[in-house]
């Protein structure tokens, strides 16, 4: 029996959990609503492995949005969900018996598209995901970049000096203009219906409503992503998140600048 992993998602709105093969395939998936609680996210992701676990398990791998020491396996910062400085994976191992890998869930990602996605046979990669927030990863000679311990916070690049206060205490980050939260934004600022997909402007390409605010939402992160690929030199971007595909299309309508450093940005191919 091939050995296989259980991979968990830590999100606001729900826990997610698959077992997950050595070439990638999700042979069984189960979910749960989540908690700002630890103790109940705990709890409830304990049963998930429970419900999904077998004799071909051999490890727990789990994803975690904000800052993550992987080494020490802690979360450093809170979110929706606040696991920082409670030991989450320590007792998630201690119940299950079982090896547990603790990463943050944009790094996480990025493995994965690595190993079985966009980037597999990728050397030297940067990802973004983009969703309530922009999480970030960067692949570099087949490893992440860790920096002093937790690098790749790439949603926190400064793109607006002048622009909007973002939760880390700065101003203007591109967090703060491109991710899913703020084109909900943009939407009401333009007068826009809540529910108005990205593919909803899209299709509208006679629309100037509809065009500015792609632009003031895709022209940040592409600013974002050209710093990046100057700084990393990558061989490719990859776009991933619940947003992903639609931020994709959308910085494909801008006009590019020809420029010394270029690297290709593609759409993740494993989803959320």
């Amino acid at each position: 029996m091939a050995p296989c992993a259980i991979g968990i998602d830590i999100g606001g709105t729900h826990l997610r959990a698959a077992v997950v093969s050595a070439d990638g395939t999700i042979l069984r998936r189960a979910r749960i609503s989540s908690s700002r609680d630890p103790a109940v996210v705990l709890t409830r992701c304990l049963a998930l492995i429970a419900d999904l676990r077998g004799p071909d398990v051999s490890a727990i791998g789990i994803g975690v949005p904000g800052q993550v020491d992987a080494a020490m396996r802690a979360v450093l910062s809170g979110g929706y969900v606040d696991l920082s400085g409670f030991d989450f994976a320590g007792l998630i191992e201690a119940d299950a018996r079982l090896p547990v890998t603790l990463e943050n869930d944009a790094a996480m990602a990025l493995l994965g598209e690595a190993a079985v996605g966009a980037a597999k046979g990728i050397a030297h990669a940067v990802m973004l995901t983009i969703g309530t927030g922009i999480g970030g990863a960067v692949l570099d000679g087949g490893h992440l970049l860790r920096g002093k311990g937790m690098a790749g916070q790439l949603g926190h690049i400064v793109v607006d000096p002048q622009g909007r206060p973002c939760v880390c205490g700065r101003i203007g980050c591109v967090e703060t203009v491109s991710s899913g939260t703020a084109f909900g934004v943009h939407l009401a600022e333009a007068g826009l219906p809540s529910d108005t997909r990205a593919q909803d402007l899209l299709d509208r390409s006679d629309d100037p409503t509809a065009q500015a605010v792609l632009r003031r939402w895709a022209g940040p992160l592409r600013a974002a992503i050209d710093t990046l690929v100057a700084v990393c030199n990558p061989q490719m971007v990859v776009i991933g998140g619940g947003a992903g595909h639609g931020a994709v299309a959308a910085m494909a309508q801008l006009a590019s600048r020809p420029s010394w450093f270029s690297a290709p940005v593609v759409a993740a191919q494993l989803g959320d």
